[in-house]
């Protein structure tokens, strides 16, 4: 069982019902998926550049991911419908709770100046994302191996009912913000 599977069981659930007064285990928030997105507009006339972007997320996230593509043409951008444009991968269970146990305990803590994550990032609905500058925090990632620095969003999909719910989800769970 992943470390982070087992604190949640463990401590974040009582947290939890202590504090917003849950009659049933099943009202708790739980982390229901982590879906990572990495554009890659540059990328879109040169194989070679999308190819090692993709294997860098795999090696990341320990998945293989999606290649996404341009839903519409959009001149401005000379991007044509069915461009290779990004790649994601969601993540579920035993491997979501791997990724995020690295990314709060490891990663983070590499970025540059870090003081924690901004707590006002939630969407309304219970569900938090950020964007990392670039891959180089993970450490799987070789740095002298890396042709271009690249960025990604970081989505994280919880069963919470507001956002403050879901907030004390993920600092009982570990997320490093700025309070």
């Amino acid at each position: 069982m992943p470390r982070l599977k087992d604190k949640y069981k463990n401590e974040v659930i009582p947290a939890m019902m202590e504090k917003f007064k849950y009659s049933n285990i099943m009202e708790v928030p739980k982390l229901e998926k982590v879906v990572i997105n990495m554009g890659l507009g540059d990328a879109k006339d040169n194989a070679k550049l999308l190819e090692a972007a993709v294997k860098d997320l795999a090696i990341i996230a320990g998945q293989k991911p999606v290649i996404t593509r341009a839903k519409k043409s959009v001149s401005n951008f000379k991007v044509r419908e069915g461009m290779n444009i990004g790649a994601k991968v969601t993540l579920r269970s035993d491997r979501m709770y791997e990724f995020s146990d690295k990314f709060f305990n490891i990663a983070l803590p590499r970025v540059r100046d870090f003081r924690g994550v901004s707590s006002k990032s939630f969407d309304g609905r219970g569900n938090y994302a950020l964007g990392v500058k670039e891959q180089l925090i993970f450490p799987e990632i070789e740095y002298d191996k890396v042709e271009q620095i690249r960025g990604m969003d970081i989505i994280f999909v919880t069963t919470a009912k507001s956002d403050e719910e879901a907030l004390e989800l993920l600092s009982l769970l570990g997320m490093p913000y700025n309070r």
